[in-house]
């Protein structure tokens, strides 16, 4: 199937207030079979076919668009400064991030507003459930792989109301996508933020999950990389500017204490993998089974005109 992943939405689009259908683990068996589910679908596998054997720094399509859209990433971080952490001895979840977030939250419209051009402003009642769902819950005060998947999902919205087309993919991973990572890091270190949703040591990530999709992308036909790379702290410092998956790696390095093998056990055995190409059929796999098909991810997830709960006819 065809999903309309890259601006074929916009004609005879009408807004819908997005809503959340998914609240038992029967509600997984009719999502997959949906239209929101083929389109998210298709939109990671062709972000990821975007940037094979590229690096962050190498030079690609940067639209005005795009170039606004980091603009808005960038002020919602500075708002951070705004809203100093509280002195509280909790381990996780200051509570100064519902003030942050309280702000993006009554913001939203305006700053779409401001960023969109004036064809896409139709779809802001939608884009807005997506939005601000993409950087954490105040109520909660966590962040998760659900939350990564509903800034992916505001990406491949406004790809169907055709802000972006398939010649700023590369860019929307390599340009927005690392620009939100820096956003969503800060505030996880400002405020503490708990792991949404974390299998804990079981985990790949305690937070993130599409940048070692896209990451394995950019690797695959490397001449010398290899995933057993990540071992070599040296090697993974390096490379972090280039590369999502020594990106995170270089995180977890920063934020974790003992034997890489103690802590990420899955990643360390995933380092065993002979190619880059195996992890990343691998990791879409992964993607598929423990993000899109878990209940307790997807539950948040908002359904409406942009992303329909009703069936289509491919099956994935």
């Amino acid at each position: 199937m065809s999903s309309p992943s890259a601006g074929e939405v916009l004609e005879g689009y009408t807004p819908q207030e997005p809503v959340k259908r998914i609240y038992t683990d029967e509600d997984i068996v009719p999502f997959v079979k949906s239209e929101a589910f083929a389109r998210i679908v298709n939109f990671v596998k062709l972000l990821n076919t975007s940037v094979l054997n590229k690096k962050i720094s190498d030079p690609c399509h940067e639209s005005s668009n795009t170039k606004r859209i980091l603009a808005l990433l960038d002020t919602i971080s500075s708002w951070v400064d705004d809203f100093p952490p509280a002195s509280n001895a909790q381990r996780f979840g200051n509570k100064s991030f519902r003030l942050w977030l309280g702000k993006l939250e009554e913001s939203s419209s305006d700053l779409m507003k401001d960023a969109l051009p004036m064809e896409a402003h139709v779809g802001i009642p939608e884009l807005n459930a997506y939005f601000k769902n993409a950087f954490g819950n105040g109520t909660r005060i966590d962040y998760g792989s659900g939350h990564e998947l509903s800034f992916c999902a505001w990406l491949c919205a406004l790809a169907m109301l055709k802000v972006f087309d398939r010649e700023d993919f590369q860019a929307l991973v390599l340009r927005v996508f690392v620009r939100y990572l820096a956003v969503v890091r800060k505030l996880q270190r400002t405020y503490t933020l708990e792991p949404a949703g974390s299998h804990g040591v079981w985990g790949l990530d305690d937070y993130q999950f599409l940048p070692y999709l896209w990451g394995s992308g950019q690797l695959i036909d490397h001449p010398r990389l290899k995933p057993s790379s990540i071992l070599n702290e040296e090697v993974v410092e390096s490379l972090a500017k280039d590369y999502l998956y020594f990106a995170c790696i270089h995180e977890i390095n920063q934020v974790k204490r003992g034997p890489f093998h103690e802590h990420s056990p899955m990643l360390f055995d995933i380092s065993a993998v002979p190619g880059w190409a195996k992890v990343n059929s691998g990791m879409n796999k992964m993607f598929i089974a423990e993000v899109l098909r878990k209940a307790p991810v997807v539950q948040h997830f908002y359904f409406g005109s942009l992303f329909p709960f009703t069936p289509v006819q491919a099956h994935y």
